[in-house]
């Protein structure tokens, strides 16, 4: 059964917006090549559209011509704003956008352990309110939230984690009182940041990958067929908690003391380097672990590949043994074909760490995968963050696909 040209309208109204989104701003021409649509049909969508407000203008096509060159459309920026927000045990980090993610203001606080319940709330939205003034927007739209812990999947809310401080759930609520208007959602931290490592990191060309996050914690996100699975719980990728060999017990359901997180979280991860009498100071609020393993791979020379070992490299090669018993698991249950070394520490690590992770993996399983380092680091929560709030603005704004 054919469409109701009303049907039609819309679907090729949502059609111009996506590519407006994806490819930024288009002449008219390059619109009817991308959608196949007809010339006329092209006008009337431009026509309404940016009577509806959502496109307009915004210059010329460069090349010169007789007649007036073409002009150029592109989304109304500040027909909406967003803001993103990495939340962490030790502070929140806020970065607010228009529509088309150019960022207009970000900011961060730190917050103590002993601030309590109520002041730590307000610190994190009085930093919100403040970047929102920053950037010079009447209202927010939609608010992305990335924190640690486990997601509800069917109420969309922060579960109450071990470990994590009560701020943390009771800071979604306060969000969305103080912002009465906003769509506020919020997503566990690694599920963000394996998000953004595919869209614009280091898994750009995978549909299928394992995202490791290695920061302060340890987490893992798992991608299948380009779709982010979190699990009947949500806690899908909650890898601090399986048990490996190397530790002196086991984890239990209400501490990680045992498991991934005591071989390959910061604390774990420095005390190693201190064996081999490796110490460094870490710049701002990035994890210690981060800051010895950059000072690893800078001072580890060729002789780690061809001779004797430095104190530098026979430390990567014992951080690779401890990563690797993780990615195996990981691998012999999903065979992801990729592994992604996220976070700062897998940031740190670059291609250092990752190729010496690869070969250690290879003598643990049959299956082959790619160990690869993420490019974006920590900030990939907030960039992943940002990319959620956005697609969830062009459904309310555009329509959903």
């Amino acid at each position: 059964m054919p469409a109701s040209p009303s049907t039609a309208r819309a679907l090729n109204d949502r059609l111009a917006l996506r590519l407006l989104q994806d490819e930024g701003p288009l002449t008219a021409g390059r619109l009817k090549q991308l959608t196949g649509l007809s010339r006329p049909t092209v006008a009337d969508l431009v026509e309404r559209l940016a009577a509806a407000g959502l496109i307009e203008v915004v210059g010329e096509a460069g090349e010169q011509r007789r007649g007036p060159n073409a002009k150029v459309y592109g989304l109304v920026a500040d027909r909406a704003h967003l803001a993103a927000l990495d939340v962490r045990t030790e502070g929140v980090a806020v970065r607010v956008s228009d529509l088309v993610g150019r960022v207009l203001a970000e900011a961060s606080v730190p917050i103590a352990g002993d601030a309590g319940t109520g002041p730590a709330v307000e610190q994190a939205v009085t930093l919100v309110e403040q970047a929102v003034k920053e950037a010079g927007a009447d209202r927010l739209h939609t608010v992305g939230i990335g924190a640690p812990g486990l997601i509800d999947p069917a109420l969309g809310e922060l579960r109450n984690s071990i470990g994590l401080p009560e701020w943390h759930r009771r800071l979604v609520a306060a969000l969305q009182e103080r912002f009465p208007y906003a769509r506020v959602s919020v997503e566990n931290e690694t599920n963000l940041a394996a998000l953004a490592e595919q869209r614009e990191g280091g898994a750009r060309d995978r549909a299928t990958f394992v995202l490791l996050w290695l920061g302060h914690g340890t987490g893992a996100a798992v991608v299948l067929d380009g779709t982010l699975r979190r699990g009947a719980s949500g806690g899908t990728g909650e890898i601090g908690f399986l048990p490996v060999p190397g530790t002196t017990g086991l984890p239990s359901a209400t501490d990680c003391e045992g498991g991934f997180h005591s071989l390959a979280g910061s604390a774990a991860i420095v005390a190693l380097a201190g064996r081999y009498g490796l110490t460094t100071v870490p710049e701002g609020d990035e994890p210690p672990a981060a800051a010895v393993v950059r000072e690893a791979v800078r001072v580890t020379g060729a002789r780690d590949r061809g001779g004797e070992a430095s104190p530098a490299g026979r430390f990567l090669e014992a951080l690779a043994d401890r990563l690797a018993l993780g990615a195996a698991s990981v691998v012999a249950v999903l065979d992801p074909g990729c592994v992604v070394l996220g976070g700062e520490v897998g940031q740190a690590g670059g291609e250092e760490l990752a190729g010496r992770v690869a070969r250690r993996l290879r003598s643990l399983t049959p299956l082959p995968t790619e160990v690869r380092p993420g490019v974006l680091g920590g900030g990939g929560v907030l960039r992943g963050a940002l990319l959620t709030a956005r697609e969830s603005a062009q459904e309310d704004l555009f329509g959903a696909p």
